[in-house]
């Protein structure tokens, strides 16, 4: 199988590619500290080479004290000690360009850290230049300025009484949120963005960049009043090389804002990366621990809605997996016997649908998610969490549970790549524990059964290059109230192809359109075509 390299300087390129997103510090440590770093991304392009993908969105390796694990960035033109440092980084995105691999830098355009410089002279007077790069308020330091809080737990202000304010923070006390409304703010980010531009990376993931346009004395975060503008400005300042790719994660989205956000004339990001679909087995008007049963009817129609109303206006990302997520096979597949299966099934239901697809580290391997103690948990969302939720009096097994289910340290561990001690990950003590599954669950293991996960990812890859219905295909859903089975079509004058997906452990039943009785099998992760769907079975058919 041959990898089709994709020209990173044509428009719309990444129409037609796949991404792969690297959490540096858990995919390959070379010093023996623990952490990953860039020479061990480096070390495994190869691999990453065979699996086909064309883009690596590379989680923050800027300078940062570490409080949110590089989401609270320190320096924005330099690299963190504990990754390497700049020449490292040169190499890498040098060495991954000789391979059809570009490089997406993670930013965080919303918020820094309390340790950059900008706001170490923000915190010095109310006249510092640096101050309004920052949200501040007046007060005595008895009340916040609002009820409003933070992501992470706590007031969302936090007092300085040196200076009689509270500054703003969406996040960590140590992530104060910038303040857009300054032109010279914006300006410096431009500028920044432009410099890695030149170091040559293929383009940038832009952390909760639906948030920067933020207006909190109305309690507003998400989608507020000048974000299309400043996004106007962004894509004309920062984002206009041809080829440059840009991923704006934006929690707040639906169909029509994602319209605006990845207009096709570009005039503000490439493609959008939304979450409706993985907010959907939450308990309604709870948050992301409240656990509920997915409903898959529910699900599918979230996926039409994004499927059918972006189509010719906007563009999507395609993903189950990132490093906030819990591994999508123990959340919706079959993480015991049908681990493989069901891993393949819900590549397959995915990959086939229109939009940019993101597989996360491990994801090509069916990595599952972990069961750790409370005092081995690294998260600081899931150890405030516990906290929080105790003192409330929540029964702690409850809260253990949901941790356990959705805590972002599932996706956290170390990559599995041996079967041996640390699971080749490192030499050293892991900043995260390893999953024991890893004697049997790894990317050695998988590389030499041609019938894995990994291989199967590398066809369904090759496949999306292969052939235009997957790029321009029309989305039609069928069977929407199927308790078991997803289903759908895509459809160009010129061709058609069908997804069948058994989203369940028991045999479904499923009536095979006459228009596919003999077309042709793209892809299945079982052998043969019986009368009746297996546990976790999926198949794509195509005819022209």
């Amino acid at each position: 199988m041959t990898k089709v390299i994709l020209d990173k300087h044509k428009r719309d390129w990444w129409k037609s590619a796949a991404f792969y997103e690297i959490y540096p510090k858990s995919f390959q440590d070379t010093t023996g500290s623990g952490t990953g770093d860039l020479k061990g991304i480096l070390s495994r392009l190869d691999y990453l080479e065979k699996l086909g993908i064309d883009a690596i969105w590379l989680c923050p390796v800027c300078a940062s004290p570490q409080v949110d694990n590089g989401y609270d960035i320190s320096d924005f033109r330099d690299i963190d000690p504990i990754y390497g440092t700049m020449a490292d980084m040169e190499v890498l995105i040098a060495e991954a360009g000789k391979r059809g691999i570009g490089i997406l830098v993670d930013l965080t355009l919303n918020h820094s850290s309390s340790e950059h410089f900008w706001f170490r002279e923000a915190l010095k007077s109310r006249d510092n230049p640096y101050h309004d790069y920052y949200i501040w308020r007046d007060g005595d330091g008895s009340v916040p300025p609002n009820d409003m809080r933070a992501a992470f737990g706590g007031s969302a202000w936090t007092y300085v009484p040196e200076l009689g304010q509270w500054y703003f923070h969406q996040f960590a006390v140590e992530q104060p949120d910038l303040n857009w409304d300054n032109p010279r703010l914006r300006r410096e980010l431009y500028d920044m963005m432009n410099f890695w531009a030149d170091k040559g990376v293929a383009g940038f993931r832009l952390d909760v960049i639906d948030q920067i346009a933020k207006d909190p004395d109305r309690k507003i975060t998400a989608n507020g009043p000048r974000l299309h503008e400043f996004f106007r400005e962004l894509s004309r300042e920062a984002l206009s090389r041809e080829g440059l790719v840009s991923v704006g994660e934006a929690w707040g989205a639906d169909p029509e804002r994602a319209r605006l956000y990845s207009a096709p004339d570009g005039s503000e990001l490439s493609m959008v990366f939304q979450f409706e679909h993985i907010c959907l087995d939450q308990q309604s008007g709870g948050e992301k621990w409240d656990l509920a049963p997915l409903s898959l009817p529910r699900l599918k129609e979230c996926f039409r809605r994004w499927q059918q109303e972006l189509y010719g206006t906007g563009w999507n990302s395609l993903f189950f997996n990132n490093h906030d997520l819990p591994r999508i096979v123990s959340r919706w597949g079959d993480d015991g016997v049908y681990r493989t299966q069901s891993a393949k099934m819900l590549a397959t239901m995915l990959h086939g649908m229109q939009g940019t697809p993101f597989i996360y580290q491990g994801e090509e391997l069916g990595m599952t998610n972990i069961r750790l103690e409370l005092e081995q948990y690294q998260d600081l969302e899931s150890l405030n969490l516990f906290r929080e939720r105790t003192a409330q009096g929540y029964d702690p097994q409850d809260v253990m549970r949901s941790i356990r289910a959705r805590g972002r340290d599932n996706a956290r561990t170390p990559m599995q790549w041996t079967a041996g001690e640390n699971a080749g990950f490192t030499t050293g003590t892991p900043w995260l524990p390893v999953n024991e599954n890893h004697r049997f669950l790894n990317a050695e293991a998988e590389l030499a059964d041609p019938d894995s996960v990994f291989h199967y990812y590398r066809r369904l890859i090759a496949l999306r290059k292969q052939y235009d219905v997957f790029r321009d295909g029309r989305f039609t859903l069928l069977c929407p109230e199927d308790p078991q089975v997803f289903a759908y079509t895509r459809d160009t004058d010129a061709a058609h192809m069908l997804v069948v997906c058994n989203f369940s452990g028991a045999e479904a039943a499923f009536s095979l359109p006459e228009a596919f009785r003999h077309a042709e099998t793209l892809i299945a992760n079982y052998p043969g075509e019986p009368d009746t769907l297996r546990p976790w079975e999926a198949r794509i058919l195509y005819h022209e």
